[in-house]
């Protein structure tokens, strides 16, 4: 058993007979009443996200949770096919619970898959990965004023904004958690 006291962000928890990660929480001390903790949970079967109010102190069915590094070998249409990197058994999960982390990783790319109670069911991407640059509109020489944007469509689809100076073919750095340019790699 787990107390609402000692959330942190990733942690899985079950509620009703579902897992949840918590995707980001927030205690609260308003000046009357009792504190509660305010959390954004996301169900690792349905891929939903809910917003849940508990009282402080709250206890509830923590879930054990293990990584283990995969590689991303190919999308056949419905399914992700992962080779486990010890043991070389391929896996195979649905393409629908994966569309946020397929715009980061390439085929062949090293990842990590999250096992919940033995059975697989997500990718952790690192923080932040390298990809090229496939189509951006071109810069003008001149355009150095700070924080303007274009978008730009990366080798794996994605699309981020970047800084006008980011030219087709140029590889940079891209924050997997918020979608966003970091820097040229």
């Amino acid at each position: 058993m787990i107390s609402t006291n000692e959330f942190k962000n990733g942690m899985h928890i079950a509620l009703d007979g579902t897992v949840y990660r918590i995707v980001e929480f927030q205690h609260v001390k308003p000046g009357k009443g009792g504190a509660f903790v305010r959390t954004k949970l996301k169900a690792l079967e349905s891929g939903g996200v809910v917003d849940r109010t508990f009282r402080a102190g709250e206890k509830m069915q923590r879930v054990r949770t293990e990584v283990t590094n995969v590689t991303y070998l190919y999308n056949d249409g419905s399914d992700v096919v992962l080779m486990d990197a010890e043991t070389f058994e391929q896996i195979q999960l649905p393409i629908a619970t994966l569309t946020d982390e397929l715009r980061f990783i390439k085929e062949n790319d090293t990842v990590q898959l999250l096992l919940v109670d033995g059975k697989p069911s997500a990718l952790q991407l690192p923080a932040a990965v390298e990809l090229e640059v496939k189509e951006t509109e071109p810069g003008v020489k001149g355009d150095t004023v700070s924080n303007v944007t274009k978008p730009a469509t990366l080798e794996t689809g994605a699309v981020v904004q970047v800084p006008l100076f980011v030219e087709p073919g140029e590889r940079i750095r891209v924050d997997t958690r918020e979608a966003r340019y970091i820097s040229r790699a």
